[in-house]
């Protein structure tokens, strides 16, 4: 390893202050929109209970695989993406799958934070007794429609997010997941129990555990696939710089398995808590479910709550639920691209800080026009957000993961990351490591760009 890249080391690193600190900002890194308004869906329309195994399958052979290669290489070298390939190779190839990991973030927050914008707003909503308002067909259209109101939602979306950052890794990040994760578990158990319970909800809670094989196809494994590589905050330049923080003497491989049950057992809460209520609304229409993302979570569960006699209460709880995720998905998105360019720029923490907020606006702004002021620009046939989306999630992503995989067999060399692994106890995996880091792994990453981009382009539908 050579040490040129230590001259980016003007200022001390910051440290998580221990296990529970990682594994819950880790944790909340990971836990975010993803978990609640797609896996739902993808459960739904890919086979309930096949999906979830064929989920857990991934989770603990390519997941895995991804988590302990990208923490190791943040752990050992104390710097994100960028640094940690500088510290093995000066290339022009390995330079170019650094900054791809390290630029996916910046790309990510300022559009993510305008969705964050959008939860907020709905949060009020209930708190300022907006239920059945909520609730009508045209609501979320023109609340969406208005650029000011977007604009503004965003914005202190975005402030919550950065006085976070500029608190500190300790002080800020680790403090607010220590408050929010452990709220976000009990919500989540207390809404599905409640969901569960509501008549007609039997059949939805069958419909999502019960294996139905007759729905299991090759696009079930792609989409489960895809669900938990954005899941677990693959490739997005988190697990490496969270890593860089991580104490010597904490259990890398456990961490990283806590870390992936923890975003899996979210992910299955959220499905108890979505789907067995939208089939008790709806009466058991199938249809209803295959809703995702914006349409799920803005237009068809106030419906939802509107129909119960605890609907503003539920709803509150709910959307308190998603801004948790929301933001502490959103503060490991802007740590990443401060610590970039505090590594790499020499900068102290509030100027770049203050950097990754002006790109969070800039951005973000083109995101939250592209519904009303800027509707009629178009990027490829997208509006901006939904292009932001693309070029991020379903190619660079892809490209950045495999990047990684590729730099730790031909240059790190796998007895590298292992070394640094055992430094902190046992790395009881290590074959199925080894086997998917050289085999399973790179050709994933093949499997998840080329599906994605044939997705996005109505080639085939995810």
């Amino acid at each position: 390893m050579d040490n040129q890249h230590t001259k980016h080391h003007h200022h001390p690193r910051s440290a998580f202050s221990g296990k529970l600190g990682y594994v819950l900002a880790t944790a909340g890194a990971s836990v975010g929109l993803g978990n609640i308004w797609r896996f739902p869906y993808l459960a739904a329309k890919y086979g309930g209970g096949v999906f979830l195994l064929t989920y857990l399958i991934l989770m603990l052979t390519f997941g895995y695989t991804m988590l302990i290669s990208e923490t190791a290489m943040g752990r050992m070298t104390k710097h994100g993406p960028v640094g940690a390939f500088a510290q093995f190779s000066n290339s022009g190839w390995s330079k170019c799958g650094a900054w791809i990991n390290a630029i996916v973030p910046i790309i990510i927050l300022p559009y993510y934070s305008v969705i964050g914008g959008w939860v907020f707003k709905y949060l009020v909503g209930y708190i300022t007794g907006e239920t059945q308002a909520m609730a009508g067909d045209d609501y979320f259209g023109s609340f969406i429609g208005d650029g000011s109101s977007v604009e503004l939602w965003f914005i202190l979306f975005a402030i919550c997010v950065i006085l976070v950052i500029i608190a500190g890794v300790e002080k800020g990040i680790e403090r607010v997941s220590k408050i929010m994760m452990p709220i976000l578990v009990i919500l989540a158990i207390c809404i599905a129990g409640y969901s569960m319970s509501r008549s007609g909800a039997v059949d939805g809670i069958k419909y999502f555990l019960v294996p139905n094989f007759s729905d299991f196809s090759i696009m079930t494994i792609v989409a489960a696939m895809g669900q938990m590589f954005y899941s677990l905050s693959i490739a997005m330049g988190i697990l490496y710089t969270y890593g860089s923080y991580m104490r010597k003497d904490v259990d890398l491989e456990r961490t990283q398995l806590e870390v992936g049950f923890f975003d899996s057992g979210i992910a299955v809460l959220a499905g108890l808590m979505i789907i067995p209520a939208v089939f008790a609304f709806s009466g058991g229409d199938h249809d209803a479910l295959l809703q995702s993302g914006p349409s799920l979570m803005f237009i068809t569960l106030p419906k939802v709550f509107a129909s119960m006699a605890i609907g503003r209460l539920g709803g509150f709880l709910f959307f308190v639920l998603v801004l948790f995720a929301a933001l502490t998905s959103a503060i490991a998105l802007a740590e990443t691209c401060t610590s970039t360019f505090v590594d790499q720029l020499g900068w102290n923490r509030i100027r770049a800080t203050i950097l990754v907020f002006g790109i969070m606006v800039a951005l973000g702004t083109l995101s939250s026009l592209g519904f009303n002021v800027l509707s009629g620009v178009a990027i490829i046939g997208m509006g901006f957000l939904d292009f932001f989306d693309f070029i991020s999630n379903s190619v660079m992503m892809p490209i950045g993961a495999a990047a990684t995989c590729i730099f730790i067999l031909h240059t790190v060399k796998v007895k590298t990351i292992e070394e640094e692994v055992r430094l902190s106890g046992p790395f009881r995996w290590v074959g199925l490591y080894r086997f998917c880091l050289k085999y399973l792994a790179p050709a994933f990453c093949i499997i998840i760009l080329v599906s994605a981009v044939l997705n996005v382009f109505g080639v085939i539908s995810i």
